[in-house]
Order: C-alpha cells, then sequence, then structure tokens
C-alpha cells in the first residue's frame, strides 16, 4: 500500500534564513557533493533596502561561482511571488515545507569588477570570459586556436612598438619627408587591419587562414539556429532563391554543392550565412535596425563593429581582395532571360598572388 505524506509549513525559520535555490548559468551541476557553498548577508540590518541583501558562492576545482538577491545579476523571479521548497523524510513520512530564493550563479574569472562598477565595454568583458571558458572547458581546437591568437597579438604589439621606434628615428633622421611616407604606409596597413592572419607558408589551402580566427567560436556556436534553413535546403528552395534574386550568386553557388555528410555540411552552411549577412550588408547604404532582426545578438554586434566602420570608394571588394592575396578571375554569368553579366570573383590558389602597393611618392607640380 502507497505511504502518503504529510506537508508541514516550518515558520520557525525567519525571513532572512530562506533556503537557496542555486542554478548555473553556464550549465548544470553533476555532483553538489564536489562544490562548497558559502552563504553573505549584509551586516546592515537597520536599513531596510539592505537587510534582506545576500550574497551565494560556490567554489569548485576548476572556477568559483557567485549569485546574489541584488542588483543586476539577481534572478529575474516575480518578487510578488513567494517561493517555497519541501524536504520529506522518508522514515516519518512527512514534508517540511520551507520559504525560499532563487540564486543564479554566475562564474567570477581571477581580475574580473563588479559589473556596477567596472568602466570596460560589455563587449570586452565577455570577450575575455569567453576566453576563459575555453581555457576551463574548451576542446583541444579551440585551445589551439586561442593560444595562437594570442601569440599573433604578442607579435602585433611587438611589431607595432618597432615600427614606432624606427618611424621616430625617421623622421629625426631625413625630416617631414620621411614622415608624409610613413603616414602613406600606415594608411596601406589600416585597411588590412580588418583581415585575418594570413599563413603565406601553409602547404594546404585551407590552413591559409583558420576559420576560428574569421568567426570565433562563441559566434560558431549560435550560427547553429539561424544556419540550420541553409543546412536542410533542398533544390526547389534554392530556385526560388534566384528568381527572387534574395542572395548573392557565391552563396548560392556554395548551397548546391553542399556536402552530404552531416559534419561537414552543417559547418559549411553556417559560413555560407555568415557570408550572406556580410554580403547583404554590404550592399546595403544604410544598415537599418529591421536588417538584423534573425540574426543573433552576438553576430549582429560583431558585424556592426568590425564591417561597418569604414567606407569604401568605387571598387571596395575587390581592394579586399587584393590584400587578401586572392586571384581576380573574370566569369560570364546567366542571368534570367538569357542575359549574360560579367562578374569578377577572389580566388584562393596557392603560391599566393603578390600586388604591387598603389599610390607612391607625390610628385610636386613644376612652377614656370
Amino acid at each position: 500500500m502507497a505511504v502518503s505524506a504529510v506537508w508541514k509549513y516550518d515558520d520557525r525559520r525567519e525571513d532572512s534564513e530562506k533556503s537557496p535555490i542555486v542554478q548555473f548559468s553556464n550549465g548544470n551541476l553533476r555532483n553538489s557533493q564536489l562544490v562548497d557553498f558559502a552563504l553573505y548577508k549584509n551586516v546592515d540590518t537597520n536599513n531596510p533596502r539592505k537587510k534582506h541583501q545576500r550574497i551565494l558562492v560556490a567554489n569548485t576545482k576548476r572556477l568559483c561561482y557567485s549569485g546574489s538577491n541584488f542588483g543586476p545579476r539577481a534572478s529575474k523571479c516575480n518578487t510578488l511571488c513567494k517561493y517555497l521548497v519541501g524536504v520529506l523524510n522518508k522514515e516519518t513520512g512527512k514534508m517540511e515545507i520551507h520559504d525560499a530564493e532563487t540564486f543564479i550563479m554566475h562564474p567570477v574569472f581571477k581580475g574580473e569588477k563588479d559589473s556596477q562598477d567596472s568602466s570596460e565595454s560589455p563587449a570586452k568583458t565577455y570577450k575575455e570570459k569567453v576566453d576563459s571558458l575555453i581555457e576551463a572547458f574548451g576542446t583541444n581546437k579551440q585551445k589551439r586556436s586561442l593560444n595562437a591568437r594570442r601569440l599573433n597579438q604578442v607579435g602585433a604589439e611587438t611589431l607595432h612598438h618597432a615600427v614606432t621606434e624606427a618611424a621616430g628615428d625617421l623622421i629625426e633622421k631625413k625630416g617631414i619627408e620621411a614622415l608624409e611616407d610613413e603616414i602613406a604606409k600606415a594608411d596601406n596597413q589600416e585597411a588590412s587591419s580588418y583581415i585575418p592572419p594570413c599563413y603565406e607558408n601553409a602547404e594546404k589551402l585551407k590552413d591559409v587562414y583558420s576559420l576560428d580566427e574569421i568567426i570565433s567560436p562563441a559566434e560558431y556556436e549560435v550560427l547553429e539556429i539561424p544556419s540550420q534553413i541553409f543546412r536542410d535546403i533542398k533544390s526547389e528552395d534554392i530556385l526560388k532563391m534566384i528568381e527572387e534574386d534574395r542572395s548573392p550568386l557565391s552563396v548560392i553557388e556554395g548551397l548546391k554543392n553542399l556536402p552530404t555528410d552531416t559534419e561537414v555540411r552543417d559547418e559549411k552552411a553556417r559560413i555560407l550565412w555568415y557570408l550572406n549577412q556580410l554580403i547583404r550588408m554590404a550592399g546595403q547604404t544604410i544598415i537599418k535596425h529591421t536588417f538584423f532582426v534573425s540574426c543573433p545578438h552576438l553576430i549582429k554586434s560583431t558585424l556592426r563593429k568590425n564591417f561597418t566602420q569604414l567606407s569604401y570608394n568605387t571598387g571596395r571588394m575587390i581592394e579586399i581582395a587584393k590584400a587578401m592575396r586572392l586571384a581576380i578571375v573574370k566569369k560570364s554569368v546567366a542571368l534570367s532571360g538569357g542575359i549574360l553579366e560579367d562578374h569578377r570573383y577572389g580566388i584562393l590558389q596557392l603560391p599566393l598572388v603578390k600586388y604591387e602597393k598603389s599610390g607612391g611618392k607625390r610628385k610636386r607640380k613644376s612652377m614656370a
């Protein structure tokens, strides 16, 4: 016969002794025995706004977590509701009901300041947190990519320092004309600062540019949902896209040749969706808010930050292709009605193409 249980509300505990209900923001807790919890109370019991403030801290072997019932990181649960938690005594068949409050536990990283006092931008703080999570929980591939990016950053800073010192010595020796030459070189380098590192000694095409340095691991993860429409696309959907002229020809050609292997197809679909957003955005004179309706917030922030701050003259895309050491080829494409239209494509091939830098020393006008 089933044993009946009796509910008993524990009204002996004060409001300050509510039982905490914990939720981790970055995953689920597998074994609570491996976590040490500590609850801290505000000592200012006379202030009605502070006497109920609590901070819950959890320590594990790999990370530390903290949560609070106040501030921007507090749980968004309805304050008008009363939350209860029941503890069943299997021997007596009685369940004690206690008042409870929820805590959202966030990982705490070394050197991190409180979000209310920090003057850093949200994007930079988020990037540092993602890097720390990759260090703790990332795959070997993600960790190698993170180390490579940090080494490239150190190398770039060293190079910048060396260039600055060399420019100072050159200006001191040769005067204002040397300064003009250095400014012209700096303008050329500024255009390439938005291009990912190029490994020109690579033996395979796939190693010339690293995917992780073009699309970060965090961005790659959030592309899973919006790219599903490309991953599951059918031939009739591609024909409809061509008729409605909704996507660039390079994206449509890529969709026609999607591989059948599930993992490779998923990666290609995410890249094509990202490329489709880039090319569509390049064709916009003014980027409106509605353009990013179906775009994840992280991708939208990256596109707006990296690709909407510079304006180019005619031939924008060709100059970028040259800076990336791509070979420029012409190809006639058949449009509706049998009309042929010439297009130029940038193709990555080995050995990489070398282009002469445009713009030399300005010639002085002679006076008659």
